[in-house]
């Protein structure tokens, strides 16, 4: 591993003086149900998508809700060098997020994004992976001209040589799919020592839901209140107010989770390993300050290296009263969280730094009319708490060496980022039809060994759902109700009810696979989307102190809707539409003009829709393909549907009561005709909008 390090110091140290260009790169996580940009310049996040929803998320949590947490992001490195004091910054507050060359982003690429995955059916399966989606990167502050480009990197004069490999891990557990880990391993390339160093992540966390507000400019980022958790090692970010205040509630968090520094745990819940080398304990220092203001406050931005170094050595005073009336103010608030001070970063030596960016959902507490409380924040803390478990690893005590009973794989060696698995997540097949749904799946969670434990610890099987119509409450997301449950018989976990009423006698093939359990639900409403969640999950480890854990809620998470199925060729049915009449504003629509939607069902399994007015124009044409269709062609599924798979009967296509232009359809009588690509058999409706 050492000859490792070292080769890879020696190639990236000559990369970084060759003049070698790599181009700007993203990529985003969506392995479980938090989605978070990273770039190769050392940045996360996506400024943007608060301009674009529809491209890839920034800090998005859940996943396809539209409820993003960052602007901006990256790494901040501060050290005594060489006689002066220095800060590399990889972000910094810009009204407009990264910019090559611009002030405040500082390191320049190295290389591009490797992807990889610890699980064997992904397509980036690789040993070497540590989650089930982890992403490498490299990039370095040591260029003070834009490699490749006569560009400068504005006020960056005194760089660090410092040369950063990022990897980032992600989980698609149910207990792990809220946390983002990055992980930097960051080299002194110089060839002077970096003493009293100080770690820490910049952050611009704001929270709002970008499907629905219509708020822009400076109206979308004021609307912030922040808070610091000593105990968690996190910095916080939420919403206070905001045209889409009911459907956001939630919390953006940066934590720092540690560094490894000369094989030693350097955190403030190791410090005496620090104070007996007669060294000073680590701390942890949390800065809030309102965007791009240089005024010298205490809420005052840094405005050149020495006052960084400063917010970076010195944190805020958050148990101060006026600190917390203002940090529970709508303001546009920027975030520092910072660890420190190394003693020394020698040439050539290399510590690694690892954070965790963390969402969670805001939780009502009835008993106080302040929004972040100790029950607002309880999930936040719970969320918090699984990153630093996950981090920690094999340390259970968290002093950094592996004592006895602490080596869960039987390798000597302290290993951090072990999870404990639930079972195998069940392979699901969903078959809506006309008023109801049936939900077939596998029975490979059954046969599930723990890593940890060793044992076969299947319990059962879960069944989430949501109701018509808790997308558009922004509830859709992140709030499935348990609607069934099945688990093991005779003993001390669950309902103890069995698995009779699902298993199958003879199993069904369908796609190359058998399924073994089937539960059907009828009395459902046809078109309107439901979401349906299937885990299975495992009785718990009491020696561990572990509940029962559940497979990943993102992999068998679909959206389903409800309706009839293609119409057969000589099948003698009605094509209509629903609701017809159609009123504007239905319950099913979105928040604006261009999220509307009705439905034509008992369609053929391949067809084209013409729809034209009294007077024969044509007004729009929609072709539908039931194995195929997935309602991409309308603005509704894209906003109020997200990226999960949606499972549709077949027989029905929704449109969005636009033209062919574009334009909106007026109120009126209109007249369709639906021609069946197979049998060429032409069949004739008509339908009212009305105000």
């Amino acid at each position: 591993m050492i000859m490792l390090r070292f080769a890879l110091f020696i190639l990236l140290s000559c990369i970084a003086f060759s003049g070698y260009s790599q181009p700007y790169l993203s990529d985003y996580t969506d392995a479980g149900n938090i989605g978070l940009s990273i770039s190769n310049t050392g940045t996360i996040g996506r400024p943007n998508v608060r301009n674009d929803p529809s491209g890839p998320p920034s800090m998005e949590y859940p996943l396809g809700s539209g409820i993003e947490h960052l602007f901006e992001g990256g790494i901040w490195i501060g050290a005594q060098f060489n006689g002066n004091t220095t800060v590399s910054t990889a972000a910094f507050d810009a009204p407009s997020g990264y910019t090559t060359g611009a002030s405040g982003f500082e390191f320049t690429t190295l290389s591009g994004i490797v992807e990889r995955s610890s699980l064997p059916g992904s397509e980036n399966f690789s040993s070497a992976a540590i989650s089930h989606q982890d992403f490498v990167t490299n990039f370095t502050d040591s260029n003070v001209i834009v490699p490749g480009t006569n560009i400068p990197v504005q006020d960056h004069n005194l760089p660090l040589m410092a040369v950063v490999n990022l990897e980032s891990y992600a989980w698609n557990f149910s207990f792990a799919d809220f946390f983002v880990i990055l992980n930097y391993s960051l080299t002194n390339h110089s060839n002077s020592s970096w003493d009293s160093v100080y770690l820490g992540m910049w952050s611009d966390l704001v929270v709002r839901n970008v499907n629905v507000t219509q708020e822009s400019g400076s109206a979308f980022f004021n609307k912030g209140g922040g808070g610091f958790s000593d105990s968690a090692s996190a910095i916080y970010a939420y919403q206070v107010s905001g045209d889409d205040f009911d459907y956001t509630r939630s919390y953006g968090a940066s934590q720092i989770l540690g560094v490894t520094w000369r094989d030693q745990y350097f955190h403030p819940e190791n410090d005496t390993t620090f104070t007996t080398q007669g060294l000073s304990a680590p701390r942890i220092n949390g800065n809030f300050w309102n965007f791009r203001s240089f005024d010298g406050s205490l809420f005052g931005a840094p405005e050149d290296d020495l006052e960084r170094y400063t917010k970076m050595k010195n944190g805020m005073d958050f148990t101060d009263q006026s600190t917390q009336s203002t940090l529970k103010a709508a303001t546009n608030k920027i975030q520092l969280i910072s660890i420190g001070a190394i003693p020394e970063i020698a040439p050539g030596e290399t510590v690694q730094f690892t954070m965790a960016m963390v969402a969670a959902r805001q939780l009502d507490d009835p008993s106080s009319p302040e929004l972040d409380t100790r029950v607002a924040r309880q999930e936040l803390m719970e969320h918090l708490n699984w990153s630093k478990r996950t981090y920690l690893g094999e340390d259970l005590n968290a002093n950094g060496e592996l004592d006895a009973n602490e080596d869960l794989n039987s390798n000597n060696s302290l290993d951090r980022f072990i999870l404990p698995e639930p079972p195998a997540s069940p392979k699901v097949k969903i078959q809506p039809r006309d008023n109801a749904v049936d939900i077939y799946w596998t029975n490979n969670s059954v046969s599930s060994i723990d890593p940890i434990s060793k044992k076969q610890d299947f319990e059962g099987f879960k069944l989430y759902r949501t109701k018509p119509g808790d997308d558009l409450q922004g509830t859709g997301s992140n709030e499935p109700i348990l609607i069934a449950q099945w688990d093991s018989a005779g003993n001390n976990v669950g309902f103890n009810n069995g698995f009779e009423d699902i298993s199958l006698r003879h199993p069904v093939p369908i796609d190359s696979l058998h399924y073994h359990f089937r539960y059907t639900i009828n009395d459902m409403l046809n078109g309107w989307q439901y979401r349906f969640i299937l885990t299975a999950f495992d009785e718990g480890d009491e020696n561990l102190g572990l509940e029962p854990l559940e497979s990943s809620f993102t992999e068998n998470t679909f959206r389903v809707f409800p309706g009839t199925p293609p119409a057969g060729e000589n099948e003698n049915v009605e094509i209509g539409v629903y609701p017809n009449p159609y009123r504007t504003s239905a319950a099913w629509d979105g928040t604006s003009s261009r999220t509307r939607k009705i439905y034509f069902y008992n369609l053929p399994e391949r067809c084209v829709i013409n729809i034209y007015t009294l007077a024969g124009d044509v007004v729009a044409k929609l072709e539908h393909d039931a194995s195929s269709y997935n309602g991409e062609d309308i603005r509704w599924f894209q906003d109020f549907s997200g990226s999960g798979s949606r499972v549709f009967s077949g027989g029905e296509h929704a449109w969005d009561l636009l033209s062919e232009s574009g334009q909106q359809v007026t109120q009126g009588v209109y007249l369709f005709a639906v021609e069946d690509l197979g049998s060429s058999e032409i069949k004739h409706g008509s339908f009212a909008i009305l105000k």
